[in-house]
């Protein structure tokens, strides 16, 4: 039975406490990883903007949208990989064709 594939998008929350060297490479990790498993769709760049409330004492994020198209056992893995990135400090996956 063929494995259906869906459409996704994942906000990340990076650390603004970062250098801008090492934000650059976990933003092209991240998109690097997509674009080996997945179709990638359009990258949106949301800057720096201030938290809701404190993510590890820290009050803003930089955040990018990523739309991808995958099966369905890749969101989890990027989820994974994600949550064990230093520099991370959000994510949130949704399936938007469901």
């Amino acid at each position: 039975m063929p494995t259906v594939k869906g459409s996704y998008e994942a906000v990340f929350i990076y650390s603004a406490a970062i250098a801008e060297e090492e934000l650059t490479a976990l933003k092209e990790k991240f998109q690097t990883l997509i674009e080996q498993n997945a179709e990638i769709g359009e990258v949106e760049e949301w800057g720096k903007r201030r938290l809701a409330y404190l993510i590890n004492d820290e009050a803003e994020g930089v955040y990018v949208l990523y739309n991808f198209v995958s099966t369905p056992d890749f969101p989890a893995e990027l989820d994974r990989v994600a949550k064990i990135t230093d520099g991370v400090l959000r994510t949130m996956i949704i399936r938007k064709d469901a």
